[in-house]
């Protein structure tokens, strides 16, 4: 009697048996655990313990109880309870909603201050982020925006005409300023390949002390019979007009801000001139041998990267201080910019998601502070970790033990294994 032979002995010798195709859910969770959306998130949670540790060891009770921690150590883990949750419920009730508040519209008032620090943060994030894409470095964001402040400041202050006219043009002198400054850069980096983040430094140096000198001269940006080194108050024609009343102070620059995101999400993703831009970001050897124009395209992207950040400028110097403003109304965002823009790994969406999230610790932190005593300065320190973790993918996932982009987890690899033997 013979017996049918087996699908091992079908095979030739050196075949061996297909793995089974993954499940769609399968490959879905692979494309989330190895994406990049992942690790953005990771680090912030990991910035966040970092800084609840932080919390935890500064705080006087904690201090206190550990001191005899060995006598009741239950009274140490709830001081650390109590100093951690405290401060991040702080932070809620000062960046997204106070539940103490007598009313919703009164409760509701610490998100609309999230989207108002939000607001230049996104913009100028997008200027950054863009000129990523390109293969370029932008750190020029601070004279950029001072130089988008003192355009719009000169055509809100000296100028004269009807809302929202006036508003549009104050607008548009401070986006096009910053594009020129911005533009300098590109075009150095296109005719004689100077490397941007030495430019944009000394650009940034020169847009400083440039303000800072028509400021202090009468018949320019200082005001009329003033000594001080600060501009007028900004005509009620030019001021960006306030979202939901004159209660909150969320202006129209969010609504800029959120166009500025659009724009961007269809120059990159839906233009001729974004898939140059992001083929000379990727390989520019390879775009100029396809026929790209290489030094054209840093020109163009600096220049609209410099727009996007003039954005940041103006929604400052209209919507946030228009009662006059000096030279430090940048207020670090030109650099903040950086960190939201790798935060948001140079994409508009994430760039949009990154800068609120930036502009709720604005807004927490100061509520942090105030309520639960904690130092602002474990807010930066958060913000930085994100940054340290953000450029140390590797070391976030062996964190969280989530597998490396390219290397299949421990268990595919056993089972794959066992395939082979069987």
């Amino acid at each position: 009697m013979t017996t049918a032979p087996t699908v091992s002995e079908q095979l030739p010798p050196d075949a061996a048996p297909s793995a089974p195709t993954p499940s769609r859910w399968r490959e879905a969770w692979q494309r989330v655990i190895t994406g990049n959306a992942l690790v953005s998130v990771l680090a912030v949670v990991a910035a966040i313990i970092v800084g609840s540790i932080m919390i935890a060891t500064t705080d006087e009770r904690v201090q206190a109880a550990a001191s005899y921690f060995f006598a009741r150590p239950q009274d140490t883990f709830a001081a650390i309870w109590e100093a951690v949750w405290g401060a991040y419920v702080a932070l809620f009730r000062g960046a997204v909603y106070n539940f103490r508040a007598d009313s919703f519209a009164i409760g509701i008032r610490p998100l609309t201050e999230t989207l108002k620090f939000a607001t230049p943060l996104i913009a100028a994030g997008l200027g950054v982020g863009l000129a990523f894409r390109a293969g370029l470095f932008n750190i020029g964001g601070q004279g950029q925006m001072l130089m988008a402040a003192a355009a719009g400041g000169y055509v809100a202050t000296a100028m004269d005409m009807p809302f929202p006219l006036h508003m549009v043009a104050a607008i548009m002198a401070g986006m096009v300023a910053a594009a020129i400054w911005a533009g300098i850069a590109g075009l150095l980096k296109a005719r004689t390949g100077a490397h941007e983040v030495i430019v944009t430094i000394m650009l940034n140096h020169i847009a400083f002390y440039l303000l800072a000198w028509m400021l202090a001269t009468q018949g320019v940006l200082q005001a009329p019979g003033s000594s001080n080194p600060k501009t007028s108050p900004m005509a009620d024609s030019a001021v960006l007009p306030q979202i939901l009343g004159p209660s909150y102070k969320l202006h129209a620059g969010f609504v800029l801000a959120l166009a500025a995101v659009v724009f961007t999400w269809w120059l990159l993703e839906r233009s001729s001139l974004g898939f140059r831009f992001r083929a000379v970001g990727e390989n520019p050897d390879a775009a100029r041998v396809a026929g790209i124009s290489v030094g054209r395209m840093y020109f163009l992207v600096m220049v609209i990267a410099g727009a996007l950040v003039g954005i940041a400028g103006v929604s400052q110097i209209l919507g946030t201080e228009p009662r006059g403003f000096s030279v430090g109304i940048d207020a670090g965002i030109g650099f903040d910019a950086i960190t939201v823009a790798l935060l948001g790994r140079s994409t508009p969406w994430g760039i949009l998601a990154a800068g609120i999230l930036f502009g709720a610790f604005k807004a927490g932190g100061f509520a942090m502070q105030s309520s639960q005593g904690v130092p602002i300065e474990i807010v930066l320190v958060v913000q930085s970790l994100i940054v340290l973790f953000i450029a140390a993918p590797p070391l976030v996932r062996a964190m969280f033990g989530v597998p490396q982009p390219g290397r299949q987890p421990r268990r595919t690899r056993r089972a794959a294994k066992k395939e082979v033997a069987a």
